[in-house]
């Protein structure tokens, strides 16, 4: 089994963009620091291989900032959905029957979705986690296809619905977790905001 987290080394100006106007450059990036490293340290409860699949910044950097115990591969492709494809296909090139990938922009997401995600995998050949915006915060495949990657509009709000769409067209079995809320813009930010104050009261 692997888990795949897709991120982004931290540098000012180039994390969250969309969030620089509420938050400043410098603000945006502790932001995406902050969330990142709260996914990690759910990921590291999981019962299985861990891989950072990054972009900016260098392998170095990346262990610098995350730890030297985890995977590391740098994203590969011009769109979303071609970066998603090679990392699975990579993935279940070795010896792994089950992958899924998540970003760092969930704040609600935890160890036990992960789980969950590789538990419905022994009876489905797809699972996704659908987010609020419209897109989904986690996706595990049984086996790598490309072709449900290819006809998504990446970064829209119709993600979710093209991918299930695909997945029917496919003939590939799915199921769904629950529906999270991800933080890309201003008026994501309270979700952020009340799971900060939800660790700190537990």
């Amino acid at each position: 089994m692997r888990l795949i987290i897709f991120t982004r080394y931290p540098e000012a100006g180039l994390v969250k963009t969309r969030l620089i106007p509420a938050l400043g450059e410098k603000g945006a990036e502790l932001l995406h620091r902050d969330m990142a490293e709260h996914t990690i340290a759910q990921a590291r409860h999981f019962r299985g291989e861990v891989e950072i699949c990054f972009t900016g910044g260098t392998r170095r950097l990346m262990k610098q900032w995350l730890g030297k115990d985890l995977l590391y591969r740098e994203q590969k492709g011009s769109s979303l959905g071609e970066r998603l494809s090679t990392a699975i296909t990579k993935a279940f090139s070795g010896d792994n029957k089950k992958v899924a990938v998540i970003g760092t922009d969930c704040p609600a997401l935890t160890t036990a979705h992960i789980n969950r995600a590789f538990q419905l995998l022994d009876s489905s050949d797809l699972v996704l986690g659908p987010a609020y915006d419209g897109g989904y915060y986690l996706i595990g495949l049984r086996n790598a296809n490309q072709k449900l990657f290819r006809g998504i509009s990446w970064g829209s709000e119709n993600v979710y619905l093209q991918t299930t769409e695909a997945a029917d067209r496919l003939d590939l079995k799915t199921s769904h977790l629950e529906k999270l809320a991800d933080v890309d813009c201003p008026a994501d930010l309270p979700a952020w905001a009340n799971r900060r104050t939800a660790k700190r009261q537990g």
